[in-house]
């Protein structure tokens, strides 16, 4: 759980920062970052979709897989996202936190800092050896970098983002905990299927940072647990071909 620490502390600390230096910033000035972070997040989707889709083979000849895997996915997670309006439920809940601690802009900057921090084979990796071995390298990696990202996200979005490492403290305390459980499952194919998926929501946060009319992020959540769904029913299916 070291490792775990650390990380939330980073975002944290990182947030803080950000939120003390927003003050200062001009209005024309965070309409720029929020577009270049938006940018940045969009390159960060696209390449975790790419590193996790796309092989190069022997001679440099490259393949892909899970593309059809990843439209379901993203189709049968957001039906099931917009029947249950998570993104509406989400809302609501944070619109009461806003109202009770007066945290304006809590909702967006909590669940986009939570996906971005969450999702991702570094977060998951780095989880499992702390849980496993002791080893804290990915994780105190990945604390560096959520750090410079929490303090742009916190000058941009706001206070919420600070919020997001109980989320991260939770989601990889709870993958290092159950470490030894785990280990052989998120592992392999499944880990790549679920971070392809996991990318292309990352893209679409920053797609909503450009201004573009807004994707219900959070709508599509369900869509991470569908390769999970898949992997187990696989072997059931194929045992009848």
């Amino acid at each position: 759980m070291f490792g775990t620490t650390i990380n939330a502390l980073a975002i944290v600390i990182g947030g803080l920062l950000g939120v003390v230096f927003k003050k200062g910033i001009k209005q024309s000035v965070s309409e720029s970052l929020n577009k270049a972070l938006g940018i940045s997040v969009i390159v960060l989707g696209f390449n975790g979709v790419v590193s996790s889709m796309f092989t190069v083979g022997d001679g440099g000849a490259l393949s892909s897989s899970g593309e059809l895997l990843l439209i379901v996915s993203l189709v049968l997670g957001t039906f099931i996202g917009e029947v249950i309006d998570l993104d509406g439920r989400l809302a609501s809940l944070s619109g009461i936190v806003e109202k009770k601690l007066k945290l304006s802009g809590f909702a967006q900057s909590f669940v986009n800092g939570t996906l971005i921090y969450c999702v991702g084979a570094m977060a998951i990796i780095g989880a499992l050896n702390d849980g496993l071995r002791g080893d804290s390298s990915v994780l105190l990696i990945k604390s560096l970098l959520d750090g410079i990202s929490s303090l742009v996200l916190g000058a941009t979005l706001g206070i919420g983002v600070i919020f997001s490492a109980i989320s991260v403290f939770i989601y990889q305390g709870a993958i290092a905990l159950l470490a030894g459980s785990l280990e052989s499952v998120l592992a392999g194919e499944l880990l790549l299927q679920i971070c392809a998926v996991g990318y292309c929501l990352v893209a679409c946060i920053g797609i909503n940072f450009l201004g573009a009319p807004r994707i219900k992020v959070a709508n599509m959540l369900p869509a991470l647990l569908v390769p999970i769904v898949w992997n187990l029913i696989y072997p059931i299916f194929a045992s009848f071909l």
